[in-house]
């Protein structure tokens, strides 16, 4: 038989002495380094593929132990068929390696049987006890099973098949074992069936281990379709309640003198989407409102406390409410909630006529305003973070602009802060690109540019909006 190894691969070099007592050796050292790296693993961490893993070196151990237990049997000879006159121990749960295997023979001329020990433990049977007949046997297999091994020794008497193939067994002492067991038959001289002999193996825990590891795997599988699903309905969610735009956004009415342009910037993949949000609503009297903000939290749960906060704002400026009342009640809202809600925000009231912007901000970084190629932040009124504090009020301040001008919303997880303090955001190197931006969408693509790309560790909204006229 070819060997099974590659030919550009060496085949192993074995340790000096006989065959047999080498494989051994090599079997016992890579069980050690097994087991070495399955107690790394630790027992205390509950997670699906941790649980996965430790299954699939239990399984190994086991498999290593069958092993070195045929190759023990086969270094030292067939073992006694006679039954040693002697109670049978208990078999341990997990056996030792030769209790394991046993063996037997069974004379179809005499009706004959006869049983290694191991046999005798396996089946949980007193050695002293005359080991059963092949018509007596099934009575230790499980009701289930009994069909399957009456054809297998049917199909091996009558036909001269081998056995192979497993069945359980109902020990005396009301344990189950699953036994595998391989066999053939012995042909006199005229090619009649003279006897059977088969080799059992107690393959209980074997299979336990490999129904530990498939129970893991489909527990794995689940978790991650679990989690795949929620990922995708907080997308959904979010893209319906906060909407990618890619390109410049038109208000229904025109001249409403503002040039619009935002982007959602997710997390690296795998991050449960965030409670980031932007929003602009053109508003009955042809004012603008623009708003910018995250609530914290991961996942489908703070996806619809966004879509609740943001349809919040859009009815109370409907209702003509300003930017600092509109907080205040955003900030009510999210504290009366059964599980309150934390975070930031920015509300603004563009009035096109006059060309001035209202705004507030409930702890969230100030717009930049970028104007004649320098930039710098709004100067901020006050306001504590939404649901930090219930009957919290914000403060309005207004502020005039220029044709050209560009105003940026962003929410943290745009720039990077190592390094930076909070009011020198490296936002502001860009004005002289920025400023000299001739549409929204334009400014919004260097910002894109620089601080959009992969890898992010937080979702991020920007806002772009342009005084046009």
């Amino acid at each position: 038989m070819p060997s099974p190894l590659p030919a550009d691969r060496p085949a192993a070099r074995l340790p000096s002495g006989a065959p047999v007592e080498a494989l051994i050796t090599q079997t016992r050292r890579l069980k050690g380094d097994v087991d070495a790296v399955r107690r790394d693993t630790s027992e205390d961490d509950c997670a699906p593929r941790r649980r996965w893993q430790r299954a699939l070196y239990d399984l190994a151990l086991h498999q290593l132990d069958d092993l070195d237990e045929h190759l023990a049997q086969l270094r030292d000879g067939p073992r006694a068929a006679v039954p040693a006159p002697r109670p049978a121990p208990p078999a341990p749960a997990g056996g030792s390696l030769l209790a394991r295997v046993g063996s037997a023979e069974w004379n179809l001329l005499t009706d004959e049987a006869n049983w290694s020990a191991e046999l005798h433990t396996i089946l949980g049977r007193d050695p002293a006890a005359p080991p059963l007949t092949l018509d007596e046997l099934p009575s230790l297999v499980h009701e289930e099973d009994r069909p399957r091994l009456t054809a297998m020794v049917t199909d091996c008497l009558v036909d001269a098949r081998r056995i192979d193939g497993e069945f359980r067994v109902l020990r005396p002492d009301g344990g189950i074992r699953t036994v595998h067991m391989m066999g053939e038959p012995v042909l006199d001289a005229d090619g009649s069936t003279a006897s059977m002999w088969a080799v059992l193996r107690d393959v209980s825990a074997l299979r336990r281990s490999q129904a530990a590891v498939s129970e893991t795997r489909d527990s794995l599988r689940r978790h991650r379709e679990r989690e795949h699903s929620g990922h995708r309905l907080a997308v959904e969610s979010r893209e319906a309640a906060v909407p990618a735009w890619r390109g410049p956004l038109r208000l229904p009415r025109q001249g409403a003198g503002l040039d619009l342009a935002a982007r959602a910037l997710p997390a690296s993949p795998g991050t449960p989407t965030g409670g980031d949000w932007y929003d602009v609503l053109e508003l009955p009297d042809g004012d603008t409102l623009l708003t910018i903000g995250e609530l914290t939290g991961r996942g489908p749960a703070v996806t619809a406390d966004v879509a609740m906060a943001l349809g919040a704002v859009r009815g109370m400026a409907m209702a003509g409410t300003g930017p600092g009342q509109l907080l205040s009640w955003l900030n009510q809202l999210l504290d009366s909630g059964a599980e309150p809600a934390l975070g930031s925000a920015v509300c603004c009231r563009y009035r096109p006529a006059a060309r001035t912007l209202t705004w507030a901000r409930a702890g969230h970084p100030a717009p930049l305003l970028f104007r004649d190629g320098t930039g710098g932040r709004l100067t901020a009124p006050d306001g504590v973070l939404l649901g930090a504090t219930s009957g919290a009020e914000y403060g309005e301040t207004e502020v005039t602009l220029v044709p050209g001008d560009l105003l940026l919303f962003h929410t943290d997880g745009l720039v990077p802060v190592e390094g930076r303090s909070f009011v020198e955001s490296p936002l502001l190197d860009l004005a002289p690109r920025l400023s000299g931006a001739r549409t929204a969408q334009d400014g919004l693509d260097t910002v894109e540019e620089e601080f959009g790309g992969s890898g992010r560790e937080d979702d991020a909204c920007v806002l772009i909006a342009r005084v046009t006229s």
